[in-house]
């Protein structure tokens, strides 16, 4: 296996996978459809770069010829069910397509912590329906399709230099003297992300970490080690950020109506929203392993703190990690 395509690999998460995937020694193609959104990533070896829409079926059918495996890691959070449908549902189901066209049999899939395979209509939001559905496409295909040797990793919110998460609270608060946050309690697992990288990589290359003759899990939990409040990350996001001589900002918790309203407002502003109502929606449910699923131990990781990690770039801004690390200090 040398040819690995990856959709979505331009993203926060796509640049950590693509020069993790350049390591090993993989030939990498990444389909865009705008090449100029490819600038993190064009430097690295053996990185093809080809500009088109992954949505034209026909396109992405002949983009996958001559590889071996795909990442699929397209998501949005935000949109219209349409929009989610599209890029969660009707994305993967032309990928299968194109797979099966070009006799490529490995597939990993980057799915969400609380999406359903079994039972997507019964989750709180949009977001993880649209989310279960697209893991049903490979986890459940219908009786003609060919099968695939298919991973899911479903991973809980994702922290790195360039996440817009934490980076977001701490902004937030250096410029506002208080921080009204709806959801304040919501719980969440956060997983840094070179370990959702690293495990994507376990995936293509190696089987599950000692014992050779198994297959992967079809379904893998990537969570981090700690398990935090919404009200939590937000304070601890100003203080490694230094914010207000890292004392943050007091963070008012909004009731359920107001949140709603807020995230409602937010919606109606140019551009991508901070928060929406179907985010609001996707919290119900806490972000954290339910424990009945393997974990990123089962890859051989073993998943880093999120405090150590993200004092490192929540002052300077920066990531230093990786080749990514070493051109941002050369900047």
């Amino acid at each position: 296996m040398k040819n690995i395509m990856v959709l979505g690999g331009t993203g926060f998460v796509g640049a950590h996978v693509c020069e993790k995937l350049v390591r090993q020694g993989f030939n990498v193609t990444v389909p865009t459809r705008r090449r100029r959104n490819a600038q993190r990533i064009q430097h690295l070896p053996s990185v093809t770069v080809l500009e088109l829409d992954v949505h034209n079926a026909a396109a992405l059918t002949q983009a996958a010829v001559g590889h071996d495996a795909v990442v699929n890691l397209v998501a949005i959070l935000h949109g219209t069910p349409a929009a989610f449908d599209k890029v969660h549902v009707t994305l993967p189901q032309a990928l299968a397509r194109a797979c099966a066209a070009n006799g490529i049999e490995r597939v990993v899939h980057i799915s969400a912590l609380g999406a359903d395979d079994q039972r997507p209509g019964t989750a709180p939001s949009e977001y993880l329906r649209s989310k279960g559905r697209g893991e049903a496409i490979w986890l459940h295909p219908a009786q003609s399709a060919p099968a695939l040797d298919v991973t899911v990793l479903r991973p809980s919110v994702i922290f790195g230099a360039e996440d817009k998460f934490l980076n977001l609270f701490a902004k937030l608060q250096a410029v506002f003297p208080v921080m009204p946050l709806a959801c304040a309690g919501a719980k969440f697992q956060p997983v840094w992300v070179e370990d959702v990288a690293d495990a994507v990589v376990r995936c293509l290359v190696r089987p599950v970490a000692g014992h050779a003759a198994q297959a992967l899990p079809c379904i893998i939990e990537a969570c981090g080690p700690d398990v935090f409040t919404l009200k939590q990350l937000v304070q601890l996001a100003a203080r490694l950020a230094g914010v207000n001589e890292g004392r943050g900002r007091p963070v008012l918790a909004l009731p359920a109506a107001l949140g709603r309203l807020q995230a409602w407002m937010m919606e109606l502003a140019p551009g991508e929203p901070l928060m929406s109502r179907d985010n609001l929606d996707s919290m119900r449910v806490d972000n954290v392993s339910g424990g009945q699923l393997p974990g990123l131990g089962t890859l051989g990781i073993r998943p880093g703190a999120l405090e150590p990690m993200a004092a490192q770039y929540l002052r300077s801004g920066q990531s230093n990690q990786g080749l990514l690390g070493l051109r941002n200090r050369a900047r």
